[in-house]
């Protein structure tokens, strides 16, 4: 836990004075004093004197600058409504990239970002989404989950660019029941700025009827670590922070000074700012509140006897469970073991590609078989593979046995604690077959709570298997204190106290009520039930809770008062702060909603009937959208005075039923002026040419007339800008693409590789425009500037420029309907060390460039060719060599443009991964071949348009960057 000593009971050095002077210096530097925003009062603005040394070293920094960093949350009876405004500031004399990144809880709802670039504002709007889509960020879950940060937690980013001196500004909403987990509510806001922040604060609201109970602020937690606060014994709040409380009202503010932040993290990655705090409980029915035509309940009772557990611990011990899993989840259970109560029955199985039963029935808690427990799981060794299927299979077997073969007079709840790292890989290994298997045999009648341990499980199966089976599902992070989350993960299933749960409400007066019946309550947590009433003016609602308590069955009745509830005004994400007109917030319809949204998702994902899916989609869409809930069936567009009608989609997939995923949006500042128009993009094949340079790199010019291709490389440096078209006085069209560097392959010939990591194209007909093509955007400025996300399809038109985009494939430029230019993208999922995401350009039209036209590339677009016999006399087919030609015989001559070029017979590859193309191959960097030597072909800038060879010279006309 991240906490520090007060400075003065430190005798700092004077190196560690000088990095805390460098620390402070840097977010407070001159430019933010004479450009900060004026969003901010007066005296949030004073000047702040600043060495003449670290002025020079801000200078120096372009980073764009945080200036203030504020989250709010307002709870209102669990309910969190939560707002992160971010405010960034660019310093520098060039256009800066810049990223909102902010972690939230994984079960929250966002309804709402907004974004200001400048004067403009850009704001969210939730809009329906496809099945299709929907479908695509459910399977692409398990691929984002581990990139994710800490187990519990969704990551939400934006990037656009800030044009040079100038603002802008991230809102970001969401909402979220708080959920009840050993005795406390637990509200986690994420404090990772990234960087040193002049103005920090987190301010939570805590408004509670029934009264505030053990409210308390714990220490900035962050698990992972990864470069941000050191960990650190203390405990007790972060410093800074200040608590007002009443009885049912609390206020906490977190407002470190950037002493302080750099006290906890340098890097400006603080951690969780966690809140914890529980309810008074009176009435033994619960608590029940009406506002507006809408109730909830919440149902936890206390003082209640535990009922008995009959609990089977399944473990895996396959081969990839070796080292510090296994001993860490042996001596988890071996805590667990110790805990279990007199009454309670136990087994253990551990499995690989064999079943290993310790005993073939469930035993009795004492302290011989605990003993004897304990002794079994620390032999169990780690080998073979995983047979998921049969474990589960001989547990539940283990537990029907119990069940039917003792006369059990108490009431009892049979649980599976199934713990794994992996997929299933023995015996039955087909996902839909072995969820199928376990809920016939566990009839409903037995519980499984599966634990999926690191990033290599498959969470998807173990998530349904307990959503099928009454469960429910943890992530266990593989680090220092995965058996402490163990322990915790059990102690909220340890203590079941009821069975059989059902709640009855008069069906006459209650409509749209969420999920009534319960398999179990476990102590320490919370039964929330939400509904309509029918008739807003009746005065009580009669409420009946039925369930098993061991011995007993436990039947509650009670009439309870409806009374009107008032809200304040002013709650941060309500609908108020939308502007739809209302004025207090009804937060428990908000609560209904949340509840029947999220139960309408889990029902999706349990569903195997393809009619019952849509129909919950299209009810979970429908309300998700009525609410602004951004889900896996909804999607967030922003519109702005920029985009007009038109928009740019973000995708994001997010529920505790399809679990966390990452969100991106990409946005250009720009003028006044319409913009672009943006419309979807149909998709059809496209179709390369052969004339392209791709790869490592790689050129191939095709002559067509000539039915000859031919081939050479350019083996230039990391940070050459080749000029691959200049046509820059002919149809006003140039091409330049700047080389990226890489480690060159093992056993390989070549010191290093390169590829083009930026395609520019420079327009200057009619008007100028500008495209700077990487493997993640595409920035275009046709009078107006965007930034387009290489990850959405897209098309773009202006003044007879189009540019298409096909997600993470290729984009597609045409020039006034007669120029087109394909660029493919190469993304690497798992990139070896000389693998980098690149670039490949393709002249797919050619017709509307000049004779004029020059370049690597377009010098050949005009000309003709052909091949003359090799010195020794022989003649053969030039154009088609007979098989016998060994590749490599450096004999033929090649004949262009006056030139007489060796060349020797090759395979290329056209890197759409389909087609290899035979090429005549000039070697030393096409000497010969093209006009001068390459290094006449290198730009001075990205910008550079000159057609002189040798020259690179720079008019003085084009931007200096657009980055």
């Amino acid at each position: 836990m991240s906490r520090w000593v007060p400075l003065r009971s430190r005798s700092p050095g004077p190196i560690m004075l000088l990095l805390l002077g460098l620390c402070l210096g840097l977010p407070l530097c001159t430019g933010w004093q004479e450009e900060a925003w004026s969003w901010g009062g007066a005296s949030e603005q004073a000047g702040v004197r600043v060495p003449r040394q670290l002025r020079l070293l801000q200078r120096l920094k372009t980073k764009p600058l945080m200036t203030e960093f504020f989250i709010k949350s307002t709870i209102i009876s669990r309910y969190a409504f939560t707002t992160v405004s971010c405010k960034m500031l660019n310093r520098a004399s060039e256009d800066q990239d810049v990223e909102f990144q902010m972690q939230i809880p994984a079960a929250a709802f966002i309804t709402n970002f907004t974004m200001l670039i400048g004067d403009k504002v850009y704001q969210g709007e939730i809009t329906e989404r496809g099945k299709k889509n929907g479908d695509r960020v459910k399977e692409r879950r398990n691929r984002t989950t581990e990139d994710n940060g800490d187990e519990g937690a969704d990551t939400f980013r934006a990037s656009l660019v800030i044009p040079s001196k100038d603002k802008a500004a991230f809102v970001l909403s969401y909402e979220e029941l708080l959920q009840r987990r050993l005795g406390k509510y637990e509200h986690t806001v994420s404090v990772r700025p990234q960087q040193l922040v002049g103005r920090l604060a987190v301010e939570v609201t805590v408004l509670e009827r029934s009264g505030i109970a053990a409210l308390e602020v714990l220490p900035l937690h962050n698990s992972r670590q990864r470069g941000g606060a050191r960990a650190e014994d203390d405990s007790g709040p972060p410093p800074s922070t200040v608590v007002n409380q009443n009885e049912t009202f609390a206020k906490v503010i977190f407002k470190p000074s950037v002493v302080q932040q750099a006290k906890i993290a340098q890097n400006g990655i603080l951690g969780d700012f966690i809140i914890r705090y529980d309810v008074n409980r009176e009435q033994r029915v619960g608590d029940i509140q009406v506002l507006n035509g809408y109730f909830v309940h919440y149902f936890a009772p206390k003082d209640l006897p535990p009922l008995p557990k009959n609990v089977v611990f399944v473990l895996d011990t396959s081969a990839s469970m070796v080292g510090t899993k296994l001993q860490q989840t042996r001596d988890a259970l071996t805590t667990i073991l110790h805990d279990l109560r007199p009454q309670d029955h136990f087994s253990v199985i551990g499995f690989s590609n064999r079943i290993k039963v310790w005993k073939d029935h469930l035993v009795p808690v004492t302290p011989s078989n605990v003993i004897d427990g304990k002794f079994y799981i620390h032999l169990m060794s780690p080998s073979g593979g995983t047979d998921i299927n049969g474990a589960l299979q001989a547990a539940i077997k283990l537990l029907n046995n119990y069940v039917s073969h003792n006369d059990i007079e108490d009431r009892s709840v049979s649980l599976v604690i199934f713990l794994t790292d992996g997929k299933p890989t023995v015996g039955e290994t087909q996902a839909s077959k072995i969820l199928n298997n376990t809920k016939e045999a566990a009839q409903g009648q037995i519980c499984i709570f599966s634990v999926g341990i690191g990033n290599d499980v498959d969470f998807k199966l173990l998530e349904k298997l307990s959503l099928d089976n009454c469960g429910t599902t943890r992530r266990v992070l593989e680090e220092e204190n995965a058996g402490a989350q163990l322990i915790g993960f059990y102690d909220e299933i340890r203590t079941p106290l009821l069975s059989d749960i059902r709640i009855d409400y008069p069906s006459g007066l209650v409509e749209h009520v969420t999920k009534t019946v319960f398999p179990n309550y476990f102590n320490g947590s919370e039964i929330v039930i939400a509904g309509k009433l029918v008739d807003r003016k009746m005065d009580q609602l009669h409420v009946k809770v039925t369930a098993s308590n061991s011995k007993k069955f436990v039947i509650l009745k009670t009439d309870v008062p409806v009374e009107p509830q008032k809200v304040r005004n002013g709650v941060p994400g309500s609908p108020s702060s939308r502007g739809d007109g209302e004025e207090d917030p009804n937060h428990i319809e908000h609560v209904w909603s949340y509840l029947t949204v999220k139960e309408l998702l889990s029902s999706w994902l349990q569903s195997d009937n393809e009619q019952e899916k849509e129909r919950l989609r299209q009810k979970a869409q429908d309300l998700a959208m009525s609410y602004h809930f951004l889900t896996p069936f909804t999607s967030m567009k922003l519109r702005g005075p920029v985009l007009q009608e038109d928009t740019l989609e973000v995708t994001r997939g997010m529920s505790a039923a399809t679990g966390p995923e990452t969100v991106m949006q990409s946005l250009r500042g720009s003028t006044t002026q319409p913009g672009p128009m943006l419309k979807k993009l149909h998709n059809p094949r496209i179709k390369l040419s052969k004339t392209s340079v791709d790869g490592d790199p790689h050129f191939v010019v095709d002559f067509p007339l000539s039915k000859l291709t031919v081939c050479f490389n350019i083996d230039g440096q990391p940070g050459d800008i080749l000029r691959l078209v200049s046509d820059h006085m002919g149809s006003g069209v140039t091409v330049n693409g700047e080389l990226i560097g890489a480690p060159a392959p093992p056993n390989g010939h070549k010191k290093q590789r390169t590829y083009f990591g930026t395609i520019t194209i420079l327009i200057n007909q009619p008007e100028r425009s500008y495209l700077e093509i990487t493997p993640s955007r595409i920035i275009l400025d046709g009078g107006d500037r965007l930034v387009l996300p290489c990850n959405q399809s897209t098309i773009v038109g202006s003044r007879g420029l189009e540019v298409a985009v096909s997600a993470n494939a290729n984009v597609t430029v045409t020039i006034q309907g007669t120029i087109a230019f394909v660029v493919l993208i190469h993304l690497y999922k798992k990139p070896a060390p000389f693998q980098r995401n690149h670039l490949g350009f393709y002249i797919s039209n050619s017709k509307g460039l000049s004779s004029k036209c020059h370049g690597l590339l377009g010098q050949f677009l005009d000309q003709e060719t052909k091949l003359t016999e090799e010195p020794a006399g022989h003649s053969t087919n030039l154009t088609n060599p007979p098989l016998p030609w060994a590749e490599g015989t450096p004999e033929t001559f090649l004949q262009v443009k006056g030139h007489r070029v060796p060349v020797v017979w090759k395979q290329r590859k056209i890197y759409n991964g389909e087609e290899q193309i035979d090429c005549w191959f000039a070697r030393n960097n096409a000497a010969k071949l093209i006009d001068g030597v390459y290094k006449d072909y290198l730009a001075s800038h990205p910008f550079d348009t000159a057609t002189t060879l040798g020259l690179g010279g720079f008019n003085g006309s084009e931007p200096s960057s657009l980055n």
